[in-house]
């Protein structure tokens, strides 16, 4: 059985390099999207339209879905008009309902992706169903050698900004992935200096907890009194919903649901 080979690439390099190999693709927004739309599917949305901007997202539902629920953020809050945020522990009332999500960075990265062969949004929140549904796709039958790649989301349009969290996220799930199935899955160069940044500090028990409330990430979410999302969101394990893209409303609106799409193991 041939090793897929897993890189890590912050941002748009990620994106980019998942649309140019036809990677499989993991965007890891941990602060907060992927954990919001993990727990929107755990909490029984039937599905998630992503739409990069908050007018796309008004639009999608007056023209098409009327019945649909609004779900994200600007600035870390729901906009005006929405009928909730970009938080994974307020996601009861989706149950049941179609939801139209949008967020500052997440939604974009995930929109980004297209052209890769599987896209997920991970969050440590969901690892070892993430795990499971990785090695499912890598063990389908496929003819060409096709890489996977998390993408750790940083902000959208400043490249600069820390993406601690989401960094530290990507790394444990790779790590992760390797020790649940060594035979599938191989690090790729890109992982090292991933390790060389955290590594060390992720073999602490509270590393990852630590990662994320000293992110700077972190810190934007307390001065808007989110602070106790920040440890909720580091949590391993606690969900089995793994949102991935199951098709594109249009070429700029994935629609994401449970697990990967059953195409993808024919």
């Amino acid at each position: 059985m041939r090793q897929v080979q897993v890189e890590i690439f912050t941002g748009e390099a990620g994106t980019a390099f998942s649309s140019e190999h036809a990677a499989a693709a993991v965007v890891v927004d941990a602060l907060r999207a992927s954990a919001t739309a993990t727990m929107l599917l755990e909490s029984g949305a039937l599905e998630i339209y992503i739409t990069r901007e908050v007018n796309d997202a008004f639009a999608l539902r007056r023209q098409h879905f009327t019945d649909a629920l609004l779900f994200g953020e600007r600035g870390g809050l729901p906009p005006e008009g929405f009928d909730g945020g970009n938080s994974p522990i307020e996601t009861a009332k989706a149950a049941g309902w179609r939801v139209i999500f949008t967020t500052t960075t997440g939604a974009g990265r995930v929109v980004a992706c297209r052209g890769a062969s599987l896209i997920c949004m991970g969050t440590v929140l969901h690892a070892d169903a993430l795990y499971k549904t990785l090695a499912a796709w890598a063990a389908r039958p496929r003819t060409s050698s096709v890489p996977l790649v998390f993408i750790p989301a940083g902000l959208m349009d400043d490249p600069d900004f820390s993406a601690q969290e989401d960094e530290a996220s990507a790394l444990a799930l790779a790590r992760g992935l390797f020790r649940a199935y060594p035979d599938f899955f191989m690090p790729g160069e890109s992982v090292s200096g991933y390790e060389s940044r955290y590594g060390s500090i992720l073999d602490r028990p509270d590393g990852l907890t630590f990662l994320f409330e000293s992110a700077p990430h972190a810190e934007k979410l307390r001065r808007i009194g989110l602070g106790h999302e920040v440890a909720w969101c580091a949590r391993m394990d606690v969900a089995h919903a793994v949102p991935c893209v199951h098709g594109w409303w249009n070429d700029r609106t994935p629609i994401l649901r449970r697990g990967i799409p059953d195409s993808i193991q024919d």
